[in-house]
């Protein structure tokens, strides 16, 4: 495995366990400023849409799996295909579950690190 490919890993790793701990400054920190999000049945979006999605669901805990399914790497670029199952579990209703796949642009930046740029989530 690769520095980078590591690198990508990691931040998956990172993006998962921020979101079942609400760390919500370490999930937009793995995003690039100019980031868009297309998921099924609304207008791509950007970070600041995130944002107020992720502090609007503070009470809600999230738990979650990622399996990656494929990483390329093209030199500054990499994008990969990844499995997610989510289980919701809002404070004063039943749990929901969600699984599906997405597909992931990333880019690295001068320091080294990846972001992701670019995010199809298909998880229904």
């Amino acid at each position: 495995m690769t520095d980078d490919e590591r690198a990508i890993r990691d931040l998956v790793s990172a993006w998962m366990k921020a979101s079942e701990t609400h760390d919500i400054d370490t999930v937009l920190s793995l995003m690039a400023d100019d980031v868009i999000f297309t998921v099924p049945g609304r207008e791509p979006f950007g970070k600041d849409v995130f944002r107020a999605g992720s502090e609007a669901m503070k009470n809600v805990r999230l738990t979650g799996t990622s399996d990656i399914q494929e990483i390329k790497i093209l030199g500054d670029w990499a994008f990969i295909r990844n499995y997610i199952e989510i289980t919701i579990m809002p404070p004063d209703s039943e749990a929901m579950w969600r699984k599906g796949y997405t597909l992931s642009i990333l880019r690295k930046q001068p320091d080294g690190s990846w972001v992701l740029w670019r995010d199809a989530n298909l998880v229904a």
